[in-house]
């Protein structure tokens, strides 16, 4: 089996391209190049609207409908290199970021200050904040969580830096998501190696993570995305899980259990993949009845409706999305059912991110007359809440021709398969890989000094 570490390092060695001009029309020119791809957070109470695209935080406020600065413009204060993961607090307090700078930071959404910065032994994966807002998890490429008090920070005053204690591992796999349950009980972590881990959350964390609850195993490739379908009279909820062998899953977190599974590839046409079409993102309706689900190459939204009381997932159908090459890849669900999507990608060559990020807006889905239908429409550029301004904060652009959509969307797919998707070499050049490792090669002349 390949060595986690040799792809740990690959991934950094990618990192260094050359600054050159994009040929749309030359796929190859920009599909070899590792991009990360743009990130969608929404407030809980619809305040804010976030978008990260490279090292930006892009901040648009809903309510005042305005745009929003961070407070403290130093260089030293923002992130540096690509964001990988963001999310706001169950109550909005706080909006956590973190990415290739191996950095975490915290940001308070009353004064939009970076309130403390974490420091990363690794690339920093995935983050999620505890249901009582008192401690920031968030997970490294080498597969380790990590958490962070912040209770402290509750103030507002903020603090130079904080020291983050390890909680458990996966064995050397990269971390892909992390979400607490909804009465804040469990912490659940899903990684490259098709695993979903449900971890008792103590109420002294910080001493340490020690009882796993139950694994939820059913994938056969790596799990991309984790959210959870809950009400008032199912508080604890369900799971749902997402993955690159093309199914969404629903699960029973209590035992592990697999309660539904639903193949979502076939609506994918998959003539020219040779390979499953990944699922990018999942999210769901505040009283749990719908999920939302991104696919890769697919020009719309799949929805799919949850039966909490008889533990069901079943597939609905595709929303299409009226703008030709639009693949979104990050989504969140408002409080009024309104399906926020974000296209985007950062480090292609030659490139000004802004000019690749697209966002769309659902009006309030809602399911239709037919048990099987669902409601709901794309908006106009001009009836997206916030309208112009907000999609001159958040896109950096209006108006983007469809070729960039289109290249855009081929480059985030290549990159989530070559950073997920385990590669597999002949024994005679994974001998040659291992031999020439970094780390081995750091022993090495440890051992000639």
């Amino acid at each position: 089996m390949e060595d986690p570490r040799t792809n740990d390092e690959a991934c950094n060695n990618n990192e260094e391209t050359e600054d050159t001009q994009i040929n749309f029309d030359d796929k190859d020119s920009y599909l070899t190049t590792e991009v990360a791809p743009a990130l969608i957070a929404l407030h809980p109470f619809d305040q804010f609207v976030v978008v990260a695209v490279g090292s930006e935080l892009r901040i648009f406020d809903l309510k005042k409908n305005c745009p929003v600065s961070l407070a403290d413009e130093s260089k030293e204060m923002l992130h540096k290199e690509s964001i990988r993961a963001v999310c706001f607090s169950k109550n909005g307090k706080f909006l956590v970021s973190g990415g290739d700078d191996k950095l975490v930071k915290i940001w308070s959404s009353d004064t939009w200050q970076c309130l403390c910065t974490i420091n990363s032994e690794k690339r920093v994966s995935a983050v999620a904040v505890s249901k009582d807002e008192e401690y920031v998890c968030f997970a490294d490429k080498f597969g380790v969580v990590w958490i962070v008090d912040i209770a402290e920070l509750a103030e507002n005053q903020p603090i130079p830096s904080k020291k983050a204690v390890a909680m458990f591992g996966h064995y050397c796999s990269i971390i892909t998501s992390l979400e607490f349950s909804p009465d804040g009980q469990f912490i659940v972590s899903a990684d490259r190696d098709f695993k979903i881990r449900v971890t008792v959350f103590p109420k002294k964390p910080l001493n340490g993570v020690h009882e796993i609850q139950s694994f939820c195993l059913g994938h056969s490739e790596f799990v991309t995305c984790l959210t959870f379908v809950h009400n008032s009279e199912f508080p604890q909820g369900y799971l749902v899980s997402g993955s690159g062998d093309s199914t969404v899953c629903l699960w029973d977190i209590t035992s592990g259990s697999l309660l539904s599974s639903s193949e979502v590839g076939k609506y994918v046409g998959t003539e020219d993949h040779q390979l499953p079409a990944a699922v990018t993102d999942i999210c769901a309706t505040p009283d749990g009845s719908l999920v939302a689900v991104a696919i890769q190459s697919l020009q719309g939204i799949l929805m799919m409706s949850c039966d909490l009381s008889n533990k069901t997932l079943n597939i609905l159908e595709v929303v299409s999305i009226q703008e030709e090459a639009f693949f979104p890849t990050s989504l969140k669900m408002s409080s009024e059912n309104k399906l926020w999507m974000v296209l985007g990608a950062s480090n292609l060559p030659g490139s000004n991110p802004g000019s690749f990020t697209r966002l769309k807006v659902t009006s309030d889905i809602k399911k239709g007359s037919c048990d099987d239908s669902i409601e709901a429409k794309g908006l106009k550029d001009d009836e997206i809440p916030g309208g112009e301004p907000l999609l001159e904060k958040l896109q950096g652009s209006v108006a983007i021709e469809s070729s960039v959509i289109s290249a855009v969307s081929d480059a985030v797919n290549v990159a989530m398969t070559n950073l997920l998707r385990k590669k597999h070499y002949p024994d005679d050049r994974r001998e040659l890989r291992k031999k020439t490792r970094n780390d081995k090669k750091f022993k090495q002349r440890v051992g000639s000094d």
